[in-house]
């Protein structure tokens, strides 16, 4: 299982799909190559991170014509979306629990 009862979530936690899904929560939708831009990694790399986090049922890809070129879309899926923030409020519960301080959930 990749995601614990705390909401942290092994998946999602790997660097490269941690920015990923950083860029994917502040939009709708975005483009395969911003997002490429955007972590500065190759498209072979961002690929294969997005296969694992298609795969775990968290991104959703989409294949369009744009300027008479295949371009790929990704977004978010319901479940992205929640693992991700779940993921989040066990980091921050990590971060807080070393500090001595209370979750702020």
């Amino acid at each position: 299982m990749t995601a614990a009862d705390d909401g942290f979530n092994e998946t999602i936690h790997a660097p490269n799909r941690l920015r990923i899904c950083a860029v994917l929560d502040a939009v709708e939708e975005i483009e395969f190559s911003t997002v490429r831009e955007a972590l500065g990694v190759s498209p072979s790399v961002l690929s294969k991170h997005v296969t694992v986090l298609t795969d775990a049922g968290y991104v959703e890809q989409r294949r369009a014509v744009r300027d008479t070129r295949q371009r790929v879309w990704l977004k978010f899926t319901k479940a992205g979306r929640a693992a991700y923030h779940a993921h989040l409020a066990a980091l921050r519960a990590i971060v807080n629990a070393d500090l001595g301080q209370p979750d702020d959930g």
